[in-house]
């Protein structure tokens, strides 16, 4: 065998070796769930139960039912009851989980030691801050908004204020047992200024920088804080019920990126979430 010969030959066993490794990269992209399994366990060793605000529909209601399937046991809050008993025996139904239902409304002031009371001495694992409101559908300037005095101290209770006294109420039995998991649900609109929807991105900015905040404080102690940025789905459609099944196995797959990603946090005790 010439020299060009063994050459040519290693040149060709570089190149599938190149392009098979690349291939393998692929694959492990594609089929993510193949490739690095991960127990279903993750979530309920956190804790016994989930507190999942804003949870009569949407995206709340989709992350009750699939921490359920989980194996944990779930505390939804809504202002609605008769949604919030609907949901609640369709997850027991479903799962055969314990459902508590609690009913409050975050718009308000003054609501949160009432929660406090009802959630006093329980392991709570996992709190998702779902619960938000958009003050106006139709885009508009800040002085143009209707009742706007009574707006901004709503979007702030609701926006602001709810997801700071949940964490307040669940970070000490969750730094008390060196674990747990906090999912903080912000949007898109907060990533730049939104003229039209200024009080409403303004409200997601602090959604997005407490959680980053509280991570960089609370990682040593073994507890997860994540910001989840959701882009790109109408408010209308969250909402509306022939989708619900669409969004579920849509809150499921952005679950199990979560799992995998908090498998990485907690390992590396990274903030950059």
């Amino acid at each position: 065998m010439d020299l060009i010969e063994c050459f040519l030959i290693s040149l060709g066993v570089a190149v599938v070796l190149y392009y098979g490794a690349k291939l393998l990269l692929f694959t492990r992209i594609l089929f993510p769930k193949l490739w690095f399994p991960l127990s279903k366990s993750f979530f309920s060793s956190m804790g016994e139960w989930a507190v999942v605000t804003g949870a009569s529909e949407g995206i709340g209601r989709a992350y009750a039912f699939a921490l359920a399937e989980r194996g944990m046991n779930i505390v939804i809050m809504s202002r609605t009851k008769e949604r919030l008993d609907t949901v609640a025996k369709e997850i027991g139904d479903s799962t055969g989980r314990t459902v508590k239902v609690i009913t409050t409304d975050f718009l308000k002031e003054n609501v949160f030691s009432k929660i406090e009371d009802q959630l006093k001495d329980m392991n709570i694992g996992v709190l998702v801050n779902n619960v938000g409101m958009l003050p106006d559908v139709i885009p508009c300037k800040y002085l143009d908004s209707k009742e706007l005095d009574k707006t901004v101290t709503e979007v702030i209770n609701c926006n602001v204020k709810t997801m700071a006294k949940m964490c307040r109420l669940v970070l000490p039995g969750m730094e008390k047992r060196g674990k747990g998991l906090i999912v903080n649900i912000s949007s898109g609109i907060a990533s730049i200024p939104f003229p039209m929807y200024s009080l409403y991105a303004a409200s997601k900015v602090f959604v997005e920088r407490l959680s980053q905040g509280l991570q960089s404080e609370y990682k040593e102690k073994g507890i997860i804080i994540q910001g989840w940025i959701l882009l790109c789905i109408p408010l209308h459609l969250l909402h509306a019920e022939f989708l619900q099944r669409s969004l579920q196995s849509y809150v499921k797959s952005k679950i199990y990126r979560q799992e995998k990603r908090s498998n990485a946090i907690y390992k590396n005790k990274s903030w950059r979430v």
